[in-house]
């Protein structure tokens, strides 16, 4: 009764003009002003998004009016522009009634109450303010979160978290003129219960209108009032696919803690019958993961049972006695070696005719760390096109060792690997074996700001033991030793410059590279983990031709380049680079892979590349190999990107390999509309209802040396500001002569919900920077409907 007392006490001073008398006495007397310390901006709880309860406790109660008047410490009655504040929350009406033992409103007449940012409006309204317990008759609202609004016969408020709104409607299509105006879609039912602590709705006997046509009548439906996860069903899919049919899926989304959750979606295909799929996922302080799976009873399309898995695994395993140990897995499997042709969307791995079994633990202190690793591939196989399966690695050690503090700069490093190889030889035309390799090196940088200078020594060294002799000297056990020298060095100069009356800083690096690795024959081993490393700019100042250690390359070369940046002299971006590099050999390498051919060209061929980024709607960028013998490019590489504001973007890649390959990589997002004129200023993204924005977007990847198209993703997107539509045409290669084709639809109400297919999952993940036509980066604060 005390709280009560002193509440309505602070109601009443604000109400009489004690406080603007004390007001003027303090600025009457600037000698006592003088003495005050200056005013100190200081955080205050009632700012605060959300009012803590121990805050609002103490908040006090401002009534005003034209008149007043009520009985002390029991009611207050104001008649004309009645207003009540109580932290986030305003009463406005034409009278209203206070009654402060029961902490009670009643308002009649052009009711108004705004809860933080949430409105509602009416002709009557009782309420009990601080518990935000009572009715609304006749409401009119809108939702902050959603910015969506509605109209019913009444509102039980049960808490300040939770109302039921009965016999209500719902939209986010904002009105417009016209007496005749109806939204473009709009749900009615008979209730709707809003719990903005899960911030989620939930409507009984519900319908869901399009263009005035019911197209959704539900007994039951949630939907949610943020982006919040929230258990339940979700809206149905559907897809139309040339090998599957008609798709239809129903997902479950189940929300079961936190940190775990699970989506189950069984898919009807009417040309191969019924999948059942699911993903699950955990987050733990030590571990985290992800599992996926897919099951089908029976496929019409190959008379079988279907089925596929992908567990993606991290966890710290602490409390052991040499401390915390990473473990890793990364496991796929699918039940058939067509399984990535009949399912050429549903496999994880981004080999989809390699599937990686692995897993590690891994262990760390100070500069020494050890993997243990087993690593088991499936090699989905197709008589038409086979490949060569890569070997497993049952198990695989290694141990690293690295000291960049020895006494007078120097550094070392040391790695050793053993690793048990296992394949079919039938298949790889080699035995399996037991390496065993070791790498051990030492250098001594120097640096500088304009230059550095780096020596290095390295000794790698193979041993083998064969499960059966080689066939080129029947041998069942091999070693190596290979020593290597390099010396790695390069300046850097820089001036101030200016290029079309625009300020750089411009440097010129020239840079050299020299290696010496003497030759040691290697080349009558198996080959198991090497490969020749692309010829690119990353590569060309490196001691090994290979990757892998089954090759060591035998060079005396000197690498030669320079390149040159300029970079914006105000934030130091870099607004444009060069660069070019060429190799001279002084011997030849006579190390090569199995089938390979000694290299004797004393001159390499020359790197060329550059990058402009001059403006920031313009990003190119260009690579291209050159051999001055035959001068001809080898290969060639060239992009290009222009995105002038959001929504707006256009990519294009050219890559060009001789005797090889030559395609086109294409892709975009526009909006149609400003190719008449529309540029969008009466309508665009979030910015409500009207005759709508039409956007182009795709992505096409073409074969110019086959004149063919080899995937495509080409479609529309209509913006009516409340509601998006989508349709997507979806064109995935699977064969040389074979191709997996489907239509994707989508209906978006925005704030609501979304019906049809994953066409808004294609687009994000083919499209390079595709954006969302409904963004949302940060939630809306309620002090943007602040009154």
């Amino acid at each position: 009764m005390h709280e009560l007392t002193s509440r309505a006490f602070r109601a009443r001073f604000a109400l009489t003009p004690v406080a603007l008398l004390a007001c003027g006495l303090l600025q009457a007397n600037p000698a006592r002003a003088q003495q005050e310390a200056p005013l100190v901006l200081k955080p205050s709880p009632y700012l605060r998004e959300s009012i803590p309860p121990a805050a609002r406790d103490q908040l006090p109660t401002q009534l005003s009016g034209q008149h007043v008047f009520g009985r002390p410490d029991l009611e207050t009655v104001i008649e004309g522009d009645a207003r009540l504040r109580r932290g986030d929350t305003v009463i406005d009406a034409d009278r209203l009634e206070y009654y402060q033992p029961d902490d009670l409103a009643k308002a009649r007449g052009n009711v108004r109450i705004n809860r933080a940012g949430n409105v509602f409006e009416g002709p009557l309204l009782e309420l009990k303010v601080e518990s935000f317990e009572g009715f609304f008759i006749q409401p009119h609202y809108r939702f902050l979160r959603t910015d969506a609004y509605g109209e019913a016969d009444r509102v039980d408020f049960i808490d300040d978290k939770r109302a039921i709104i009965r016999n209500a409607t719902y939209t986010t299509c904002q009105r417009r003129p016209g007496p005749a105006w109806m939204p473009d879609w709009i749900l009615r039912a008979a209730s709707i219960r809003i719990d903005n602590e899960e911030e989620v709705g939930q409507a009984e006997n519900a319908v869901l209108s399009f263009m005035s046509v019911p197209i959704l009548p539900v007994p039951t439906l949630s939907f949610p009032l943020s982006d919040k996860r929230k258990s339940g069903l979700l809206p149905p899919t559907f897809g139309l696919d040339n090998l599957n049919g008609i798709e239809v899926t129903t997902p479950y989304y189940w929300n079961i803690a936190p940190n775990r959750d699970a989506t189950f979606y069984p898919t009807v295909m009417s040309k191969r019958g019924v999948l059942v799929g699911g993903d699950f996922r955990y987050l733990e302080r030590d571990y985290a993961g992800k599992l996926h799976a897919d099951f089908m009873p029976s496929d019409k399309l190959r008379d079988s049972q279907r089925w596929d898995y992908a567990l993606q695994h991290d966890q710290v395993i602490s409390g052991m006695p040499i401390g915390g140990v990473g473990l890793n897995l990364n496991l796929n499997r699918v039940s058939d070696d067509n399984y990535w042709r009949d399912f050429s969307r549903g496999t994880v791995s981004l080999t989809t005719r390699l599937l990686a079994n692995d897993g590690s633990l891994s262990w760390s202190r100070g500069n020494l760390s050890v993997v243990a690793r087993a690593l088991k591939w499936q090699t989905l196989q197709d008589p038409a096109s086979p490949i060569v399966p890569p070997y497993d690695r049952l198990p695989q050690l290694v141990t690293r060792y690295h000291r960049g503090d020895l006494g007078g700069g120097i550094e070392t490093a040391i790695e050793a690997d053993y690793t048990r190889f296992h394949a079919d030889p039938l298949l790889t035309g080699q035995p399996n074996a037991q390496r065993s390799y070791a790498l051990a090196q030492i250098s001594r940088p120097w640096q500088a700001p304009g230059w550095f200078f780096t020596p290095k020594v390295q000794v790698h060294a193979t041993g083998y033991q064969f499960d059966a002799p080689l066939a080129t000297n029947g041998v069942t056990s091999a070693s190596v030793a290979v020593p290597t020298f390099s010396l790695d060095s390069g300046l850097v100069f820089e001036r101030d410059t200016s290029f079309f009356g625009r300020s750089f800083r411009q440097t010129l690096e020239p840079r050299a590279f020299y290696v010496n690795t003497p030759f040691r024959d290697q080349n009558y081993l198996p080959n198991y983990d090497s490969a020749a490393n692309d010829y690119n700019f990353a590569t060309i100042y490196t001691e090994n031709a290979f990757g892998g250690n089954d090759r060591i390359a035998d060079n005396n070369l000197l690498t030669l380049g320079v390149s040159t940046r300029l970079l914006d002299a105000q934030s130091g971006a870099e607004a444009a680079r060069f660069g070019m590099a060429q190799r001279f050999r002084f011997k030849d390498q006579l190390v090569t892979l199995p089938g390979g051919a000694p290299v004797s060209e004393r001159l390499s061929d020359i790197l060329f590349g550059g990058s402009v980024n001059w403006v920031p709607p313009w990003s190119t960028d260009a690579t291209v190999q050159y051999n001055p013998t035959t001068k001809r490019s080898i290969r060639s590489t060239l992009g290009g990107r222009y995105s002038p504001s959001n929504y707006h973007v256009i990519s294009a890649a050219y890559r060009y390999q001789r005797d090889a390959s030559e395609s086109i990589d294409i892709g975009w997002q526009w909006p149609l509309n400003d190719l008449w004129g529309d540029k969008g200023q009466n309508l665009g993204p979030g910015q409500g209802q009207g005759e709508g924005r039409w956007y182009s977007v795709g992505r096409l990847n073409l074969s110019l040396k086959d004149r063919s198209v080899v995937d495509a993703i080409v479609g529309l997107e209509y913006d009516a500001g409340c509601w998006l539509g989508r349709i997507v045409f979806d064109r995935l290669q699977s064969g040389t002569s074979t191709a997996n084709k489907r239509i994707l639809f989508q209906l978006e109400f925005v704030g609501f919900a979304r019906l049809g297919s994953g066409a808004l999952q294609t687009l994000k993940d083919n499209i390079p920077r595709y954006q969302y036509l409904r963004e949302q980066v940060t939630a809306p604060s309620r002090f943007s409907n602040y009154e």
